[in-house]
């Protein structure tokens, strides 16, 4: 039997213009969209890259609840930092939210779309 698809939005206007959801289920997978630092109730970019990798894994967190989904599900996530300089001063904040789940993890250092964007965090999770 095929499980339904399932799509969530956070309302950020990016989903909308780029086509695109922030996360997809699919059975017993949750595929979140990369997250970046807005609180995209408000479209409000904070400063620092601690506080954007914060706001990132609050936006996860939120949508994979309404998915039906905890964080403790994550199998897997991607991070893409800006600058290599910026990876040493994440790991407090990586290790508030991940430490207890260790997902397999990959960490790029490339340009996001927008300037004051640090730190872009994707995630894969798995209930089954």
């Amino acid at each position: 039997m095929k499980s339904k698809r399932k799509l969530i939005s956070t309302g950020s206007p990016f989903e909308k213009e780029m086509g695109y959801s922030r996360a997809v289920v699919q059975g017993d997978w949750c595929f979140v969209s990369g997250v970046t630092g807005y609180d995209y109730t408000v479209m409000v970019m904070p400063d620092g890259i601690n506080n954007q990798a914060g706001n990132c894994f609050e936006t996860i967190k939120s949508v994979l609840t309404q998915a039906g989904f905890d964080m403790k599900d994550i199998a897997r996530v991607q991070y893409t930092v800006v600058d290599r300089d910026l990876v040493n001063g994440l790991t407090d904040v990586f290790g508030k939210y991940l430490g207890e789940i260790r997902p397999a993890a990959t960490m790029i250092i490339a340009d996001l779309i927008k300037p004051e964007m640090l730190i872009e965090i994707e995630v894969t999770a798995f209930r089954g």
